[in-house]
This record gives structure tokens, sequence and C-alpha cells, in this order.
């Protein structure tokens, strides 16, 4: 089987690769959510089954459990590996210090949770989630479903004396009904276009009654691997500040491209 992967599909993919790299015997791994963490999930499944891998691998959405399960990675709950080695997980946006816009996936919760319990984070990126100043994506809070439209009123109201250009927020949908997080909440999406203090404003949403937590990933993030597609890679480490470039073998084979359905 021959798989035609897009540009970007291709940069998400060698980003995840590389990242896979980083996960060693014997680790307990925080498996991030969506399109690009999806591709990493894949990579170490396949480590797992044909080099013998053993890891615990702690994901941060059933989407991912469902996944990791089904490429043979043993699963455990955070409660069960009570700290990790290591988390790898993408980004809708980072910057130049390493802070995240996550939550596009609406795994925002979990994820943060299990990146703050991990000796170290990974993020892979394609390179187009790279940006001067984080806000031109939206940025997700989680909010419990009572009385969600009066955190939403409050959060706008807030905003107005934040460093933001936009104030307005909108409710996540799934269709016709208000979209659900594993942890049964609402997202909020916050249409800000650009975030001058980031640290300020993580810190003032989460102190909105209902807010249960933000998107805005700070000091979390130690590394980012970045894809491109053409096959490169690019790795920052934000404590040593050092960059480097290498290209990735691409190898289409049956066993990782199987059963892609539109991840």
């Amino acid at each position: 089987m021959s798989v035609d992967l897009s540009p970007i599909d291709k940069a998400k993919f060698v980003a995840a690769k590389k990242a896979a790299e980083f996960v060693q015997d014997g680790m307990r791994v925080g498996l991030g959510t969506g399109s690009t963490a999806a591709w990493m999930v894949r990579c170490v499944g396949e480590m797992v089954r044909e080099q013998g891998l053993r890891i615990k691998g702690v994901p941060t959405s059933t989407r991912t459990a469902e996944l990791a399960r089904e490429v043979g990675i043993d699963v455990v709950s955070l409660d069960e590996a009570k700290w990790l080695d290591l988390t790898i997980d993408g980004a809708d946006e980072f910057d130049g210090e390493l802070n995240l816009i996550k939550g596009g996936g609406g795994a925002l919760l979990q994820e943060k949770i299990v990146a703050t319990a991990s000796d170290q984070m990974i993020v892979i990126a394609d390179a187009a989630k790279e940006v001067e100043t984080l806000g031109a994506f939206p940025l997700p809070i989680e909010v419990i479903p009572f009385g969600w439209q009066t955190s939403k009123a409050l959060v706008e109201e807030m905003l107005i004396s934040m460093d933001v250009l936009g104030q307005q927020s909108s409710l996540r949908m799934d269709g016709d009904a208000p979209f659900v997080t594993d942890e049964g909440n609402h997202i909020l999406d916050l249409h800000l276009k650009r975030i001058g203090k980031v640290r300020e404003l993580a810190l003032v949403l989460n102190q909105v009654p209902g807010v249960v937590e933000n998107g805005l990933f700070i000091d979390i993030c130690d590394k980012v691997v970045i894809g491109f597609g053409d096959g490169r890679v690019e790795m920052r480490d934000i404590h040593e500040g050092l960059t480097s470039e290498e290209q990735v073998q691409f190898l289409e084979t049956d066993n990782l491209f199987r059963d892609l359905d539109g991840e």
C-alpha cells in the first residue's frame, strides 16, 4: 500500500516520528491528543510491536486511549502511573518562548494535567503553528455547564482590561448541541487575535467562576520538534537554547499507515 500524504500531513508525521525517538524502554509517557499526536501514537505503537519497546502510556483523551490500545501500547491512568518521564503532544500555536495555545481538540484539561505531571514535555508541530505572538488561534477555556452563559459574560467583561485585540467568545458546538469534554464540561473559544501578556491572562482567566482551566500552556514545554513538508525537522530546546535540524527518513509502511480514518 502506498499512502500519498499532503505536505502538511508529512510535516506532522516527521515531527511525530522524530519525537518518538525520545521514548525509551521502561518510560511512563503522556500521549497527547490531536492529529499530530495521533501520528506520534502510531510511531510509538510501531516501536512497541517491532522493537519490543515496553512503556506505560497515559492518554489525554478517550480517543487517544482507543488509538493507543489499538496499536499495542499498554495504557494506564495517571493515578496508576503517578508521575511521568515524558509527555509528547501537539499544539495549536507556539511562540519563541515555547508558550502554547492548546485545546483545539477539546482535551486541554487532561492535556495540561498530564503535561505538568511529567519530567519533560515535547511539543510536535508543523511549521505553520509557530507565531510571533499568540492569539490568532482562538483560545479555548473549559467551563462547567452550570451557568456557562454567566461565565461567558464574566470572561468577556474581564477581557476588556486585558492586553488583547478581541473580546468575543463563542460556545464550541458539536453539530446542534454544545461540545462536551471528557470531563463533561463545555468549551468557550476566545477570539482574541493577539495576546500581549500571556502569563497575566492565564492567571486571570482561572479566577473567573465556572472556568475550570484555560488553553495557555506557560513554562510547561521543554522542547519543540517542528516538521516541514520536505521531511526536515527542526528541534528547539528552551533550557539549553539549542536549535538543530535534520532530515527524517520517510518510509510508508502498511503497519504505520493503516486505518488512518481521517486523523
